[in-house]
């Protein structure tokens, strides 16, 4: 009898969500959020005050300090905060209250990641039961009945954790509650490369087969799918291109 073949850990016994593997350039162009935005809300920012210089605090801590590598977890953080500070008008002084008091209270790392946030106003909300605990006023408690979660295109296990994302073709205002998810980052799947939901291949693979000359009708046979599909892949890659 053949013996079983020993299954090989490539992750070496870490989580793949909390490993660090995406540059900044290559986060900015999966989510489509400018780089200086991203390194602001990850390494703080300086402003001038009457009579010195201040550093405002990091909203997302990096899982090596050393490393400027963000991880999965970093993508649903900044994904999120996206949502709160451009969809939504939280101003940015607000959030980091709210996630500074949520690590303090909760021992959680990564607020962003971990909670699902509702709004009133200007305040970030968390659910506590049969309440909602308003995080930006540091506990205040608050009637359940306020504005529904928005953050669907984050995909979770029964325990809350976030398992993919399914980042925006664009970031226009009116389209971001209807967007289809048809770009899937999955940390388990091609190294948490962006791949077309369904097929599985990397957006990056798609475009570069066009730009080789294959065009949308072949590349839609090739992969067994519909040509609408091809082309919002192609679409994703020419975005982060253009703001490359």
């Amino acid at each position: 009898m053949a013996k079983a073949s020993k299954r090989i850990d490539i992750y070496r016994g870490r989580d793949p969500r909390d490993i660090p593997t995406y540059s900044f350039t290559e986060a900015s162009h999966c989510l489509q959020i400018p780089i200086e935005t991203l390194r602001t809300w990850i390494r703080g920012r300086q402003y001038k005050t009457n009579h010195s210089k201040r550093k405002s605090e990091p909203v997302i801590q990096l899982p090596d300090d050393k490393l400027p590598l963000l991880s999965f977890t970093n993508l649903i953080e900044a994904h999120v905060l996206d949502a709160i500070r451009y969809h939504h008008k939280v101003p940015l002084d607000n959030i980091r209250r709210a996630v500074m008091y949520l690590r303090q209270s909760s021992n959680s790392q990564h607020p962003l990641a971990e909670y699902w946030f509702q709004l009133k106003g200007v305040d970030l909300l968390i659910e506590e039961g049969e309440l909602l605990v308003n995080a930006t006023r540091q506990g205040q408690l608050v009637m359940k009945d306020v504005i529904q979660a928005y953050l669907t295109r984050v995909e979770r296990d029964p325990q809350g954790a976030a398992l993919r994302l399914y980042p925006y073709l664009n970031r226009h205002p009116k389209t971001l509650e209807n967007e289809p998810k048809v770009i899937l980052i999955d940390p388990r799947i091609s190294f948490g490369k962006p791949v077309l939901v369904g097929v599985g291949v990397p957006t990056a693979v798609i475009e570069d087969r066009h730009k080789a000359g294959e065009s949308i009708v072949e590349l839609a046979k090739d992969y067994g799918c519909e040509t609408s599909e091809i082309e919002k892949a192609i679409q994703y890659e020419r975005g982060l291109q253009k703001a490359a």
